[in-house]
């Protein structure tokens, strides 16, 4: 009797799995950490190495070798289960490394596909494939990386917020960005991702602790929705609402009344019961304008996290080519979820990262006038109490 139909196919397709589990195995506890860079660095020494810094690993990856492993053991499993595999344009398969270290060059540099396909020796679909595969990954394995504190865990926060600017009891700080998007003027179904400043866009919202870490963040709304709609379409904003989020200890003043917990916010947010916003107008008294000079200081935290984060994984930081919106808010996510990795890690990179706070130079500062009389009464008693007029 012949060979059974499709066997030979079969045993070419084993024949390839093997290679790949092979090549995408982790190293051996016997190798020297850097001998899978200086395999990869060598690979891509051709023509896009003229610049002396190519071969610094922090140079092209904007993260140290440390979290870079810590990043490959998140998503190790999940590139190994897939029975896929990618290869350069040598034929060489790549290894879990090789997927992870193109994609972070994806996120971090916004290169086109075309330019990071040729630095790294492959074709531009491989490269979008690598990528879309890593962000999967790191959506599910690396999302405990984004989480609202604990109680022990805001007790600290509230403790850093106050010995920042002295504004006490304030859980975090919460600012919106535009991602930006080329897309055809001439669509009409595009008309809604026109923002005030009549780019196309999508937002990002984001609250942020003392340490720049995001604590929760909303996206995938279009650049034409302001700030207040944003948060009120946000789970975040059902959730204090309705006394489940912001419920912390209150801290009691010499008056006899408490004060909540709160986050606070710029002239574009609602004053709210838990967020505390900016006094606006002309010829305000001193204690007013004492409170908004320590209320912008302390904000500043969320402007600088979101500057950051453009600034470190330039994807989103451009304007992205006609993106797939059901997608773009998945690589929105990774990259807050790669920026907190690194925080989280004390990656020493951070450091060296200036501290910038424009993330939407272009963009002029919208005022939302909304202002519940609990959040009123809750700015009036920070600013007495900021000025040494209630003492606790």
């Amino acid at each position: 009797m012949g060979p059974v139909r499709g066997f030979k196919r079969r045993k070419r397709a084993e024949k390839k799995a093997e290679r790949y589990a092979a090549a995408a195995e982790p190293m051996d506890s016997g190798q020297e950490p850097g001998d899978w860079w200086d395999g990869f660095s060598r690979r891509i020494a051709g023509p896009q190495s003229l610049s002396k810094e190519l071969n610094k690993f922090e140079c092209i990856f904007k993260i140290s070798r440390k979290t870079f492993n810590y990043i490959c053991s998140l998503v190790r499993e999940d590139l190994l289960a897939k029975t896929t595999f990618f290869t350069c344009t040598d034929g060489k398969v790549l290894s879990v490394e090789d997927q992870v270290a193109v994609a972070l060059r994806r996120l971090c540099s916004g290169d086109s596909l075309s330019n990071v396909g040729l630095l790294f020796g492959m074709n531009q679909s491989t490269v979008a494939q690598v990528t879309w595969r890593f962000v999967e990954a790191m959506e599910e394995r690396g999302i405990h990386h984004l989480r609202w504190p604990t109680s022990e865990e805001m007790v600290i926060i509230k403790s850093k917020f106050e010995k920042k600017q002295g504004l006490p009891n304030c859980c975090g700080a919460i600012d919106t960005t535009h991602i930006m998007m080329c897309q055809p003027s001439a669509d009409p179904l595009n008309k809604v991702w026109i923002d005030h400043q009549k780019n196309h866009s999508m937002v990002l919202q984001a609250i942020v602790d003392p340490e720049m870490r995001f604590r929760d963040i909303v996206t995938g709304w279009p650049g034409s929705m302001n700030d207040f709609l944003v948060l009120q379409n946000s789970d975040f904003f059902k959730l204090c609402e309705k006394g489940l989020r912001l419920n912390g200890k209150k801290l009691e003043l010499s008056d006899g009344s408490e004060l909540g917990e709160y986050i606070i916010g710029d002239a574009g947010f609602p004053l709210l019961p838990w967020l505390v916003t900016p006094y606006q107008g002309k010829d305000l008294s001193d204690s007013k304008t004492e409170f908004n000079r320590q209320h912008s200081a302390t904000e500043m935290v969320a402007q600088r996290a979101l500057a950051r984060l453009k600034d470190t994984w330039k994807i989103i930081q451009g304007a992205m080519w006609r993106p797939d919106k059901h997608r773009l808010p998945r690589i929105i996510l990774v990259c807050c979820l790669l920026h907190n990795i690194v925080i989280d890690l004390e990656d020493a990179l951070r450091d060296e990262m200036p501290f910038g706070h424009q993330h939407d130079p272009s963009y002029k500062q919208q005022f939302c006038h909304f202002a519940d009389q609990s959040g009123l009464i809750l700015r009036d008693k920070l600013s007495q109490f900021l000025s040494g007029k209630l003492p606790p």
